[in-house]
């Protein structure tokens, strides 16, 4: 017999021999088909949430299935360095001790942050563990670790060489708290209250007529090169080409013609600033305007606005009015906003709701920002030094687009395609450039005149450039571009390694809808333009893991739930704690703690690794956003108990006694027996089929019934019988069918619930001669046999189930106790007379028995099923059952009155929904049949 479940002693158990044993790593054998998956990897500042242990189910599962299956099985991790994460991080601590990166220089800065990663930078793999994760953990790389590093050089040379990178100046996101550029990832668009300025412009040759515009940022007026109107809007048509005085500071500038502009909106007058506003930007180059920076990188007004052409060249600057030098953006708005008013420009403010872009590392509001950047051209053809391939001199997009258009690539769910063409149909140029210290120094040198040089070394730059003295690029690469090439970057390239050729390309890429373009797409490009091959087959785009009531967690909302938590517990107190920290709004901790209260009034119990995970698997149907329920996760730790459970009971028949492994001794298989092998057949084929098709929803809800209701509420039961009234032989063959079918269900459970099956299984499998390796994780897959479903073993079955149905049903409606047991008659049916012996113990029977006519018994319900009459004889208390019928009856009654009363209310059937009519009338109709029933059995009694 088994100790009581407890999941904290198994999983620690038999991860630490997992791990020792080397069963994590692929065997490398060159006959075998690979499988390999690479790990997202997290950020190295991270700690594991719930999108983390969804996806994570998903890739182990994927790994611990094809490893069964016998496959060179390889799971790759690694953490992402994080570069603007990190460098925060860092930066903080170091303010807490009144330091700045800047006190310390770079150097002495990047000492640090390796000091802390050193320190805290393995929390997110360590919690891997504790999921279950079997990845490879001695391939573990970090994207900053001298190898990648060392390959991040070489791609970015080659890509210069190739003319694919470039350094040129455009608008971008700029963070002026950071001090960097960003990608639009790490913007978040946050609706709020501003305002409208409406503000007139007045027409040069005649200032008491004018335009006006409407802008939520009136400081970029400093900045504006024209005032834009629709080509085909015949209030301005008269105006185009005529000069407009922009107000403050005496500057003149056009009315231009654009398409762009909405005549419908507002005042159909649009104010152009090229050099603060994206849509602007576009509209200025097709019109050949100048470019106007009125901002410094920290957002102040510049003394002088600097002035730029489109292909960043430098132009005369144009001075600004002194009072705003200086000033912050913020501060400038206010008085520019009061000098606007104080010379009549002013017409008007209103109230707008607006998205405001923020830094969602810092909350800054992000600036549209003219900076000189290094790009990677996505349209350019290369320049040569391309592996031979079918993707070779196409363009860095081309190559993405014919990947996916020619099936090399596929994404489950397929519509996910639109989406991904949809962004590559409207590609720019990849800004990798990061103005940080933390992260890949991009590796480039200048001369005293400016002229830059890409080397792999210093040396090898001043070998270019003829001379020494050079300057090193400061900026850093994005980190998206380390985690491009991780495909490749992590098995060996640029050498042919036996890894590349076994794991390139990997077989799914398991991921989030959100990275798509920013991560999938770019992974593309780089792995056909280096290697000539797709860096994966299949993107599995998996959906967002939400709260209970569908909103996205989030620490500042205080509505996270750690999944660390979910497997050890965490009482009421200590998670209090943990969602009031860090809320972005102190004033919501409140609401908070009773929402968490409500929802966790004594804390997280003990749910263990396997429950958790057998949760986020029954949520992973395709593409599908979660709302993850509490409820459902306890439902699958009672899931584990009854497993728990079940095994005990099949242990205590079957230990020290004769499993029928013995085959040279005779079985006689009953067709129950044959019913439930059969069942496993199909149940093994769905689960591969699921497993196969990214279904791990249908994987777990096949397994989860075929447990639950085939095997524990069915099987078990009626092989009580089986051991208790048959043969020898019977005896037998129902011990060997007990254990040979608990030990498949194992094996099927275990790419979902992996701690849990290995620990039964090591007592099971000797049980059921199966133990042909020392752990569940590397013994066989179980390979379905068509052969062993017998037809006719399933429709006895399933007239046994159909019979033992209409005597629980017989046994309700004569309200018979469960404790008191009656005798049955069975009239008729062919084939009954076998099924007998299962129903005193299934259904709480003295006795069944075939008579050839049911017993003269007015007052007995009698039951069809099959063919065949049943009745149940049993002495009826008439007074007692007189007292409960009327009892039910007067209770039926005023359920009827009251109905009856809100559907003859006027005008009720007429006014309210169709739907809710129709229910009203459907309950009444179920009540009156009720009541019909109560009043028929009354009427017995009395007779």
């Amino acid at each position: 017999m088994l100790d009581k479940y407890n999941p904290a002693e198994i999983e620690t158990k038999h991860y630490a021999n997992w791990q020792a044993k080397g069963y994590f790593q692929p065997h490398m054998d060159a006959s075998q088909e690979s499988f390999s998956i690479q790990l997202p990897p997290p950020n190295v500042t991270g700690t594991l949430h719930m999108g983390h242990a969804f996806n994570q189910t998903v890739m182990d599962g994927l790994t611990r299935y094809y490893r069964m299956k016998g496959r060179n099985t390889c799971w790759i991790p690694g953490t992402d360095h994080a570069g603007i994460a990190t460098q925060i991080v860092v930066e903080r601590q170091l303010a807490e001790q009144g330091v700045s990166r800047h006190d310390l220089g770079r150097g002495k800065f990047l000492e640090k942050v390796w000091e802390w990663k050193e320190q805290s930078g393995g929390t997110i793999t360590q919690q891997m563990r504790r999921v279950g994760c079997s990845a490879d953990w001695t391939r573990e790389y970090f994207t900053m670790d001298d190898t990648r590093a060392g390959i991040v050089t070489e791609v970015f040379v080659r890509l210069y060489e190739q003319g694919l990178i470039y350094r040129g100046q455009r608008l971008g996101n700029w963070d002026p708290v950071l001090g960097t550029a960003i990608s639009d990832l790490e913007v978040e668009n946050v609706e709020e209250q501003g305002s409208m300025w409406h503000i007139c412009y007045p027409l040069a040759d005649n200032l008491s007529d004018g335009l006006t515009v409407a802008t939520t940022r009136p400081e970029t007026l400093l900045g504006d090169v024209a005032v834009a109107v629709h080509p085909d809007d015949g209030r301005y048509a008269h105006l185009i080409g005529k000069e407009l005085v922009l107000p403050l500071t005496g500057r003149t500038i056009p009315v231009i013609a654009d398409e762009y502009v909405d005549k419908d909106f507002g005042t159909g007058c649009v104010k152009i600033t090229p050099a603060h506003d994206f849509n602007d930007y576009e509209v200025g180059k097709r019109h050949n305007t100048p470019l106007i920076n009125v901002l410094s990188l920290k957002a102040e007004i510049l003394a002088e606005a600097e002035v730029f052409d489109y292909k960043g060249e430098v132009q005369t600057g144009i001075k600004l009015p002194e009072k705003y030098a200086g000033l912050d953006r913020f501060a400038a708005r206010k008085q520019i906003v009061a000098d606007l008013e104080a010379e009549g420009h002013l017409k008007e403010v209103k109230p707008h709701t607006l998205m405001t872009p923020k830094g969602d590392r810092t909350g800054s509001v992000i600036e549209p920002m003219l900076t000189r950047q290094w790009f990677v051209a996505m349209s350019a053809k290369p320049e040569g030094g391309e592996p031979e391939s079918e993707f070779k001199g196409l363009s860095l997009s081309e190559k993405a687009k014919k990947a996916v258009d020619s099936g090399a690539v596929k994404f489950f769910p397929e519509n996910w395609v639109n989406t991904y063409n949809q962004w590559m149909n409207n590609i720019q140029d990849w800004c990798i450039s990061r103005q940080l210290w933390w992260g890949h120094q991009i590796p480039a040198w200048y001369d005293s005149d400016g002229n830059v040089y890409v080397a792999r070394s210093e040396a090898e730059a001043e070998k270019l450039a003829g001379k020494s003295g050079l300057t090193r690029e400061e900026d850093v690469l994005d980190t998206w571009f380390s985690s491009a090439l991780v495909p490749f970057s992590t098995l060996g390239w640029p050498s042919e390694t036996e890894e590349l050729k076994a794991f390139l390309p990997s077989n799914v890429l398991v991921t989030g809808y959100e990275i798509i373009f920013f991560w999938v797409a770019r992974m593309i490009m780089m792995t056909t333009h280096f290697t000539g091959k797709v860096p994966f087959k299949d993107v599995y785009i998996h959906g967002m893991v939400r709260d209970h009531e569908g909103k996205k967690m989030s620490k500042s909302e205080g509505n996270v739930i750690d999944p660390v938590d979910l497997i050890d517990g965490i009482d009421l107190e200590q998670l209090l704690v943990k969602r009031t920290t860090g809320l972005r709004r102190p004033e919501k901790a409140p609401q908070v703690i009773e929402a968490t209260k409500k929802l966790f009034p004594e804390g997280i119990p003990v749910f263990g690794a396997d429950a958790l995970r057998f949760t986020m698997a029954s949520y992973a149907s395709l593409g599908r956003s979660i709302n993850f329920d509490f409820k459902r996760a306890e439902g699958y730790r009672n899931f584990c108990n009854k497993l728990w459970n079940a095994t005990n009971f099949v242990l205590m028949n079957v230990e020290d006694k004769d499993c029928g492994q013995d085959e040279t001794q005779p079985l006689a298989y009953t067709f129950v027996d044959q019913w439930i092998v059969g069942r496993l057949q199909q149940v093994e084929a769905a689960a591969a089929e699921a497993y196969d098709t990214y279904r791990f929803d249908l994987a777990a809800q096949t397994l989860y019934e075929f447990v639950w209701n085939d095997f524990c509420d069915w099987y078990i039961e009626l092989a009580k019988v089986q051991l208790q009234t048959g043969c020898p032989t019977t005896r037998r063959t129902t011990r060997r069918t007990l254990v040979r079918v608990l030990e498949v269900i194992l094996r099927l459970l275990h790419p979902i619930m992996p701690f849990i099956t290995e620990e039964l299984w090591q007592t099971v499998a000797p049980l059921a001669n199966a133990k042909t390796a020392d752990s569940i994780m590397i013994a066989k897959w179980p390979e379905p046999d068509a052969e062993k479903i017998v037809p006719a073993a399933f429709e006895q079955t399933a007239a046994l189930q159909d019979l033992i149905g209409a005597v629980r049903n017989l046994r309700g409606e004569m309200s018979i106790a469960p404790n008191v047991k009656a005798p049955l008659f069975v009239e008729g049916g062919e084939g009954v007379d076998k099924l007998l012996k299962y129903l005193p113990s299934m259904t709480r029977l003295t006795e069944a028995n075939i008579v050839d006519k049911l017993p003269e018994n007015e007052d007995a319900p009698v039951a069809v099923c099959n063919g065949a009459r049943l009745m149940l004889k049993v002495e009826i208390d008439k007074a007692a059952e007189t007292a409960r019928l009327t009892k039910e009856a007067e209770k039926l009654q005023k359920a009827l009155d009251k109905l009856n009363g809100k559907l003859s209310k006027p005008g009720y059937t007429e006014k309210a929904p169709a739907h809710l009519v129709e229910k009203d009338k459907a309950e009444l109709a179920e009540l009156e049949d009720k009541m019909a029933k109560v009043q028929g059995q009354l009427a017995k009694l009395k007779d």
